[in-house]
């Protein structure tokens, strides 16, 4: 009988470049495979100028999105996602391992803080890096998105308004990823060594794990991503406002003001519903991408 891989039992030793690149390949994976649900996400969080970009539900968006712009409006910015996600997240999770392992993660008794310690300093690297990415992504994802092209974007963006463009909401993202990346992996942990106590094969356990941390997570996190989204696409809208809006608790401001504690929640079903699946997902590739790898090594 051939010998069962133990993906629990990988030696604490693990390179760095094998988790980068394990990292690198589930990020790609995630955010590719649910990616019109992202799209929907973002277009019922901005405050819309037009009743043909209101949306009432997942199901009423994705039915008029698909009727009268194509299911090609579902996937555009989705070549953005897969520039910057793969560096990212290869960043992240050589972050996470690496700072996990510095801060005694792998030893007995010292998980909780150092996971957490480790989310939040995997998240610090690598949103640097995605949030110019993520900026043009929803600057495309946008009901009339003048951008059909990422470096057709990037270009006009800059242009037009500058560096700042692309950063001006990094404060409001790390002030949401640093608590979502250090709820979702010390959830993940600790879900996983519940669900798994013996630390056998066991993909299954990796994708439920991945699936609750990733959804406590995200609607834990919806109201700044609420304020991250009026920020990215400010240069887009309409709205006099909303284009000259400068920071995080500006677009919590105008968000309170014009819709109440309910605007703190737009977008937040298609928010969880695509961590949920994306995460079980990341996991599960990254876990097995991790064993491949250092297989092949």
């Amino acid at each position: 009988m051939a010998e069962e891989l133990d993906y629990e039992a990988l030696p604490s030793d693990t390179s760095v470049g094998v988790n980068m690149l394990a990292g690198a390949l589930a990020g790609i994976t995630e955010h590719a495979v649910m990616f019109p649900i992202d799209s929907i996400k973002t277009r019922m969080q901005v405050f819309a100028t037009s009743p043909a970009a209101v949306y009432t539900g997942i199901g009423n968006a994705f039915t008029r999105i698909s009727s009268t712009e194509g299911m090609r409006a579902l996937w555009r910015g989705v070549s953005s996602v897969i520039l910057g996600a793969g560096p990212a997240h290869a960043v992240h999770f050589g972050t996470y391992e690496a700072m996990k392992e510095l801060a005694g993660g792998n030893a007995a008794g010292n998980q909780w803080l150092a996971t957490s310690l480790a989310g939040a300093s995997a998240t610090i690297a690598s949103d640097a890096l995605m949030n110019p990415f993520d900026v043009i992504k929803q600057r495309m994802q946008v009901h009339q998105s003048e951008f059909r092209s990422v470096f057709t974007a990037l270009r006009v963006v800059y242009q037009t308004e500058g560096l700042a463009a692309f950063y001006v909401s990094y404060p409001t993202t790390l002030t949401m990823s640093v608590p979502f990346t250090a709820v979702q992996f010390t959830v993940y942990e600790h879900m996983k060594k519940l669900l798994n106590p013996s630390g056998d094969y066991s993909p299954i356990t990796h994708m439920i794990a991945g699936g609750m941390a990733g959804g406590v997570a995200a609607g834990v996190t919806t109201p700044l991503d609420v304020a991250k989204t009026l920020l990215q696409t400010r240069g887009s809208s309409h709205d006099s406002e909303i284009r000259r809006v400068g920071g995080m608790l500006d677009a919590l401001r105008i968000i309170w003001r014009r819709d109440g504690i309910r605007g703190f929640g737009r977008g937040m079903s298609p928010r969880v519903l695509t961590h949920m699946p994306s995460n079980a997902l990341c996991w599960l590739s990254y876990e097995f991408f991790k064993v491949a790898i250092r297989e092949q090594s």
